[in-house]
């Protein structure tokens, strides 16, 4: 099996408690710094999107967090097409007309990676001192919820990816070719500086 699952689900949790308190350690070699960069932009969109549900800061700060949002979402779309090209140089050829999965493992991968910061916040949610009784079991309930998740979304993964090595399944390198960030593709942005750009003489 081309990646190690236990590993990187023990990554996305050791990051997401060492990130809180300690600056991103510089990039590994392939797949570990596509996998790193994926979980830190979901990490950094996870508190942007706190932020930006801040209505006491004013505008700019809600303004400041979307651009954030964006950034952050662009990023980790890049690392989860990375590591899908990574993976698909590491795979032998699909036999032919064996079944396509429409999601690829960098998707499922990503997925894993927030269930991994919902897990972390669940459980600081479930132990939280400040909060009643009620709160507190009603979290444990919900992290016991994602638990389960992380594990049977892991086994999916596992089982994809033995099917992948023995060519029996195969995936497409999907481009997510998101148009918001691109100024010749955005109506928005492309018909606003066409109206402020002086007139052709």
């Amino acid at each position: 099996m081309p990646l190690d699952l236990p590993a990187i689900v023990r990554r996305h949790a050791e990051a997401t408690a060492a990130w809180h308190t300690a600056p991103t350690p510089a990039p590994a070699a392939p797949p570990w710094a596509e996998l790193d960069d994926n979980h830190r932009m979901n990490f950094d969109l996870w508190h942007a999107e706190d932020t930006a549900r801040r209505d006491d800061l004013g505008p700019e700060s809600v303004r400041a967090a979307k651009r954030t949002i964006d950034r952050c979402n662009q990023r980790r779309n890049d690392a989860i097409e990375r590591l899908d090209v990574w993976l698909l140089a590491q795979l032998p050829p699909a036999v032919e007309g064996t079944p396509q999965h429409s999601e690829t493992p960098g998707m499922i991968l990503d997925r894993l990676s927030i269930l991994s910061l919902k897990i972390y916040h669940m459980r600081l949610e479930a132990g939280r001192a400040d909060a009643g009784a009620e709160h507190r079991a009603k979290c444990a309930g919900r992290l016991a919820i994602l638990e389960t998740q992380l594990r049977d979304l892991q086994a999916c993964l596992e089982h994809l990816l033995a099917e992948l090595a023995r060519g029996t399944r195969h995936f497409k390198l999907y481009r997510q070719l998101k148009m918001y960030n691109d100024p010749s593709l955005n109506p928005e942005l492309y018909q606003r500086a066409a109206a402020a750009a002086p007139a052709a003489r």
